[in-house]
């Protein structure tokens, strides 16, 4: 296998071998956009693209390295690992983390051991994750009488009662779309204490997406007013849900419920076969987690809980990797009392 840079001559062919939206051509366009420094490589056999990546570096402030970050990317073979190391040292990068978008269901995760100790004989060490490891994911092939009969009665009680309310869910994938949830998102964050992408990033995002039919945004409302904002994705043959915002008013018309019943029945319209919520906690959350909420609220859709096999540093400066660990700790230690004091 050749690995080399990919082309824009090569974008339909990357697209059709990278398996999730943030690897995506499209979105390496918009990353550009925000500041990261972008790389496309591929695995070619012959002339045919069998395999490809890719990589955004980001610089480590006050110094001169960077690190590199492969969200959701295929499983990197040996070469693909010889050419990422190359690559990384080009951009003087400590290290490369890596996500590979490989999941299976919670009680049957049996390649995941075999997978990581290649990694792991490879140069990776675990790293700390950027990516939620766990998401429910819910196929879209039964019928919607069938979906609502996997809910949970809560949920079903609860999508009724925002329907008997009057909520209505809209497409809305407009520019004043995207500032009704950026309006809603900058409550929600306050109110639940959360780091969020800023308004800058999601406008870049929606400039960049907004031609293709990759992303999409629905709102709930109620007498007139925007309730909840969902952007969704839609890559392949699967509905992804990222981002989402919600305001505390009229919390007893259940419209975020809704919201996401209108959304599957969005992507089956849409074609797509599965829906990924796109992050939740673990087998048996603890309560007191403040995203246990959230994870229950997924959770009464009836999907299927799958894990990914983690996240991997791939290692390329190793004297300094130790250190920047330690300091990246640290910092997010800091960050995490500052929230909590609403600083």
């Amino acid at each position: 296998m050749i690995v080399r840079p990919i082309s824009s001559s090569d974008r339909e062919a990357f697209d059709a071998i990278v398996t999730h939206p943030l690897q995506s051509y499209i979105w390496g366009d918009f990353r550009a956009k925000t500041g990261a420094v972008v790389e496309r490589i591929g695995g070619f056999e012959g002339t045919k693209l069998a395999d490809g990546v890719t990589v955004t570096f980001h610089s480590v402030p006050h110094t001169s390295f960077t690190v590199g970050y492969i969200p959701k990317g295929t499983m990197p073979t040996e070469s693909m690992l010889a050419a990422l190391k190359d690559l990384g040292k080009r951009y003087n990068a400590l290290f490369i983390k890596l996500e590979p978008n490989i999941s299976a269901p919670v009680d049957k995760p049996l390649a995941h051991k075999e997978i990581a100790q290649f990694l792991l004989a490879n140069g990776c060490v675990y790293g700390k994750p950027l990516f939620t490891r766990y998401s429910f994911v819910l196929p879209l092939g039964p019928t919607e009488e069938e979906l609502l009969e996997r809910m949970r009665p809560k949920t079903r009680y609860n999508i009724k009662v925002a329907q008997k309310k009057g909520v209505t869910v809209v497409e809305d994938t407009s520019e004043s779309g995207m500032k009704e949830y950026l309006t809603i998102l900058a409550e929600t964050t306050k109110r639940q204490q959360f780091y969020a992408h800023s308004p800058e990033y999601f406008q870049k995002m929606w400039e960049t997406l907004s031609p293709t039919k990759m992303i999409h945004i629905l709102k709930a409302q109620f007498e007139g007013k925007t309730l909840a904002v969902w952007i969704l994705f839609i890559y392949h043959d699967t509905l992804y849900y990222p981002y989402g915002a919600s305001s505390r008013e009229h919390k007893e018309v259940m419209a975020n419920n809704l919201l996401a019943f209108e959304a599957i029945k969005f992507g089956k319209q849409m074609g797509c076969t599965a829906f990924d919520m796109w992050g939740a906690l673990g087998p048996n959350p603890n309560p007191n987690d403040p995203w246990f909420g959230f994870h229950k609220f997924k959770e009464g859709y009836g999907g299927q809980l799958e894990q990914t096999i983690g996240t991997f540093d791939f290692v390329i400066n190793h004297q300094y990797y130790g250190i920047f660990r330690t300091l990246d700790n640290l910092r997010w230690k800091f960050l995490r009392i500052k929230a909590k004091l609403g600083l």
